[in-house]
């Protein structure tokens, strides 16, 4: 009898456990915090109009809104928990994925050609092979510093032949017009003011070196609240449609945001496709070929699995439940 009664016990006890387990997986998360970056149209969208606030206001959660200036911040803000999405490209992301950073890719805000090799009129830059023993801005940990790398890659130039000045993206903008560097791996939108303002040249581009713009989440909100996961893609799809059906009104809204006149926002829009927001196999492909020239430059330890962390950080399925359901 006594066996009995312990294992009825034992039996009510794992029952109680499991459904304090699905009641703690169940909850809320008291606010939601996002990044919103100038390259990313679809987060100012979401920003101008409040649609992540009125999805969740109804259950008292709020959202909160933290400026990422370039790759790099949008992932040091991931790592160091201060967000629960962030905006980033994906060579970038991956990157900060080989140093241990606790994220995943569930979506992909546009493709962009938001970065290219530039100049000024007067300094005598022509081609990438021009560049060495040269100055040239770049942002660590961004794709328009891995840009870079693999343009000098591409044209048989060492990074060690190149001076490369580690500013953030609007000062290396700065520092470009000033005639501090000699060229800039640029970011829209700092860089299409300057090609339309300083007459300033993009002497080297290659779209298909330009890695996806991907929304990544802490892995720990993704495990606890897979369901918000869903719900922000949801809302990011809304407004995905409508910087599509609406591209002056979006050129309108991010030139509001980052202070650049709307010929300046309209070149910037111009450069990004936003036809595939679900992650897959062009955008393994793209970022695993990234990684390999992020080893051979010693960005990436060499022992790193690039398939394996690429396969890590990617994951379509939060996409393809909410995109592929409509």
């Amino acid at each position: 009898m006594k066996k009995l009664m312990y294992l009825s016990i034992g039996v009510i006890a794992f029952v109680l456990l499991a459904g304090c387990s699905e009641a703690s997986s169940g909850e809320n998360p008291e606010k939601i915090r996002l990044d919103y970056a100038y390259y990313s149209p679809t987060s100012l969208v979401l920003k101008e109009f409040g649609w992540l606030e009125e999805e969740f206001s109804e259950e008292g959660i709020g959202v909160e809104w933290v400026l990422s200036q370039g790759s790099n911040k949008a992932l040091e803000f991931l790592n160091s928990n201060s967000i629960d999405f962030g905006s980033a490209a994906g060579a970038a992301s991956l990157m900060s994925k080989a140093n241990g950073a606790p994220i995943k890719n569930v979506y992909i805000f546009s493709k962009p050609e938001w970065t290219a090799l530039v100049t000024n009129p007067d300094s005598g830059v022509k081609t990438v092979q021009d560049l060495e023993g040269k100055q040239v801005a770049a942002t660590l940990g961004t794709d328009p510093y891995i840009f870079l790398l693999r343009s000098l890659n591409e044209e048989g130039v060492s990074a060690d032949d190149v001076e490369i000045v580690n500013l953030q993206h609007g000062d290396g903008a700065s520092a470009l017009t000033s005639g501090s560097v000699d060229a800039w791996a640029g970011l829209d939108p700092h860089m299409a003011r300057l090609e339309l303002e300083s007459d300033s040249e993009l002497f080297y581009r290659n779209p298909d070196f330009n890695t996806y713009g991907f929304l990544n989440v802490r892995e720990d909100f993704s495990k606890h609240y897979p369901n918000y996961v869903h719900r922000v893609i949801e809302v990011y799809e809304r407004a995905r449609k409508w910087v599509i059906e609406n591209p002056e009104e979006a050129a309108e809204i991010l030139a509001e945001e980052a202070n650049i006149e709307i010929d300046v926002a309209l070149k910037q829009l111009e450069r990004n496709d936003f036809s595939e927001p679900i992650p897959g196999d062009i955008h393994h492909e793209a970022l695993v070929e990234a990684g390999q020239i992020l080893q051979e430059g010693g960005v990436i330890d060499e022992a790193a699995d690039i398939v394996e962390l690429t396969t890590e950080l990617i994951d379509s399925s939060f996409a393809e439940d909410v995109i592929g359901s409509e």
